[in-house]
This record gives C-alpha cells, structure tokens and sequence, in this order.
C-alpha cells in the first residue's frame, strides 16, 4: 500500500462512518454520541499525519502544490474547532445535529479536492517507491497520533511534532479518564440507605478525578496552545 491508497482507505472509513450518522432516527442519541467519537478519533488522527507527513512532503517536492497544501491546511483548522465543539457537547442539544451535518459537509469537501485534484499530482511527483515509503512513514505517525482535536496546536513543522506528541499523551489520560467516567455512570443506582442508617455504599463516580485536581486534563489546561 502507497501513501494515496492509505490515505483514500482513511477518508472510505470516515465516510462509513458519516453515512450511518446519517441514517441514525432523529432520537437516536447514544448512537450518535458513540458515532461521533468515532468520527473525531478518525479525523484527529487523520489531519495530524497529513500535517506532519504528507504536507510537508508535498511543499518541498512539488511548489506549484504550495497553495493548495495552505487551502488544505485552513480546511483542516476548521474542521478542527468543529470536532473539539462536538468533542463533549451533549447530543441533546439543540445543535449537535447541526455542527455534525457542517462538519460531513466541509469533510466531503475536502476528501474531493484531495482525490480528484491534490492525490494525482502528488502521484506525477513521487515516484512509487517514494510513496511506499511515505505510506510506512504515515503509519508510524498514527500510532503515535493525538486522538482528539486540537486546534490551537501548530500544524506545520517542527511545531507540530513537538506538539503532536504531547498532545498524544495528554489524550490517552483524557481517554482513560472518559472511559473511566462512563462506566461508573453505568453503575446501578445504590438503594436507598434505611432512615436512620448512614449508607457506607460511595458514589464512585465521585472518586473519579475531575479538572481543577492535578489530574491529567490540568496538564492539558496547562499547555493551553495544545487544546
């Protein structure tokens, strides 16, 4: 597998994604909740290793690429801010749908100026060797990805491997917090405690560290560039 095929295999498994949004009930809430995380785990990593592998690439082999690489970049920027709104907004609210339906729109948009236009002449400048081991090199950038948004962070080097990096460790914690969180929330009610009999029975969602208490997402508060 090439570089272009890696990275078309990355748009088809955010566009499945995309479709089933669509076609979810209108109050089909937890699905889209699920589906959406999905959607902004797909595309943080995906604009990050376009970021650090495949638009610098393009900007030192092919110049005449150049404005499309930065029309490319500010398209990402975008969808970006669109995925950390849509990051923890419930989806009761009012316009949660409606940020989903922008960011399939602008997405799309973007996939078909890659394919149709961007793809091929990086294709006329790389030869297939090149683009095999730019496929490699993609790989490895997405094992060490950042699997949220985070708009404020540099998108061009070296800023932004430095960036990319930490950014990847801050969201493991926030992952492992999140997942924490849920299942907690999962938990069965306790009963109530009998009058006049204190419950020993704790809310252990409660144990759960929360912003503001030294836990990972201070760190993420801290270096705010990264949010």
């Amino acid at each position: 597998m090439d570089a272009i095929a890696l990275l078309k295999a990355d748009h088809k498994t955010v566009e499945t994604l995309f479709r089933k949004f669509e076609q979810a009930g209108r109050n089909a809430k937890k699905l889209k909740r699920k589906l959406v995380d999905q959607i902004v785990r797909e595309l943080a990593i995906h604009a990050l290793i376009e970021e650090q592998i495949l638009y610098p690439s393009i900007r030192t082999r092919a110049t005449t690429l150049e404005d499309q690489v930065l029309e490319a970049l500010e398209e990402h920027h975008v969808a970006k801010w669109l995925l950390k709104e849509l990051e923890n907004l419930p989806p009761e609210a009012e316009r949660f749908d409606a940020k989903v339906k922008v960011l399939i729109e602008n997405i799309r948009t973007h996939v078909t100026e890659e394919e149709r236009t961007l793809f091929p002449q990086v294709r006329k400048a790389f030869s297939p060797q090149e683009l095999r081991d730019m496929a490699e090199a993609l790989m490895l950038a997405k094992r060490a990805a950042p699997t949220r948004p985070h708009p404020r962070a540099p998108d061009t080097p070296p800023g932004n491997l430095v960036a990319g990096a930490v950014s990847a460790v801050l969201d493991m914690g926030k992952d492992a917090l999140r997942a924490a969180r849920r299942k907690a929330e999962g938990l069965s009610p306790s009963p109530a405690p009998r009058a006049g009999k204190r419950s020993k029975r704790r809310d252990v969602s409660r144990d759960l560290p929360r912003e503001g208490d030294g836990s990972v997402q201070d760190m993420a508060t801290e270096s705010s560039y990264l949010m």
